[in-house]
């Protein structure tokens, strides 16, 4: 008996049901689980869902209200200042400008498109003796390390040296002012390419010449085939940046030595206190410097592999 009262009194209650008498909790089979996570999987992707308009916000919308910054710093700066106008007197006048781009008065009164397009034949020209130059003897410097060597010092004390300190030399030598500006954009221009070339030879795996080695490959087939596809985006590096340092330097050095450009045309207009056209020149050389650019990178995409293209 004692036995019998210690069993029961030692038994562990049952737990106590809110189902209504004569209902057993049944749990789910595998088939409502399934569905249950299939719901849940469907209203997750539905909240964290993203809207098909975001992509284009997030590109058009930054810009915008960058340019709408910079227009109210413009607009700000203008009424504490009186003689600097404001974007509206600017716009109008650059529709003014831009309305007859390529008129022509005479040697030094023509519109700014015949400025401009100065200016481009300039730079053009300094800018392609420079890379036929440069290009050519990055290829060798890179190569050879006894012409490393030589040419390394030279480079090192000259690339530092501002571009319009080589505009007297240039005019002493050629005794006219185009050719002196031609100078100009050339010395400073050739730099980044003779550099970044070298560098890109200098970077080729040493295992591909040790296999042109053992073919036994003339020097022209180890330029054709193996460095110059490796050494091609650090030469469209070199380009990309000679071409922004000369269409920088053509502006200042049309400033020194007058004639028919878009340095010489701001500087024209300071001489007459126009200053709403020294702020769209300054607009001009900007956006051209940026077509400029662009044109060269969709080059270098045209002509690099996929890894180097960022």
């Amino acid at each position: 008996m004692s036995a019998v009262m210690n069993t029961l009194l030692n038994k562990p209650a049952e737990p106590v049901s809110d189902s209504p008498p004569g209902k057993m909790d049944a749990k789910p089979d595998q088939a409502e689980i399934k569905r249950r996570i299939a719901v849940g999987a469907d209203a997750s992707k539905t909240g964290n869902r993203k809207s098909p308009l975001r992509p284009f916000f997030l590109a058009v919308l930054p810009p915008i209200l960058g340019m709408a910054l910079l227009v109210l710093v413009w607009e700000v700066v203008s009424v504490k200042s009186s003689g600097f106008p404001s974007p509206m007197v600017t716009l109008k006048e650059a529709i003014n400008v831009f309305s007859d781009p390529f008129y022509q008065k005479g040697p030094n009164d023509q519109g700014i498109g015949w400025n401009i397009l100065a200016s481009l034949k300039r730079v053009a020209a300094g800018f392609g003796l420079a890379a036929a130059v440069g290009i050519p003897l990055g290829f060798l410097i890179g190569r050879f390390k006894f012409l490393s060597g030589m040419f390394n010092p030279i480079i090192s004390i000259l690339k530092p040296v501002s571009p319009l300190a080589w505009l007297p030399i240039g005019l002493l030598v050629f005794k006219s002012a185009n050719p002196a500006s031609i100078w100009a954009i050339f010395i400073c221009s050739i730099w980044p390419m003779i550099i970044n070339t070298a560098v890109g030879v200098q970077r080729v795996p040493q295992d591909y010449m040790n296999v042109a080695k053992v073919l036994n490959l003339s020097e022209w087939k180890i330029l054709t085939k193996i460095l110059f596809p490796s050494v091609l985006p650090y030469m469209l590096t070199g380009v990309r940046l000679s071409i922004g340092t000369a269409w920088l330097v053509i502006v200042a050095a049309e400033m020194l030595t007058g004639g028919v450009g878009i340095g010489f045309w701001v500087w024209d207009e300071w001489n007459n206190l126009n200053v709403p056209h020294i702020i769209i020149a300054i607009f001009a050389i900007g956006i051209v410097g940026l077509l400029l650019e662009q044109a060269l990178v969709v080059l270098a995409r045209a002509f690099t592999y996929e890894e180097v293209r960022s």
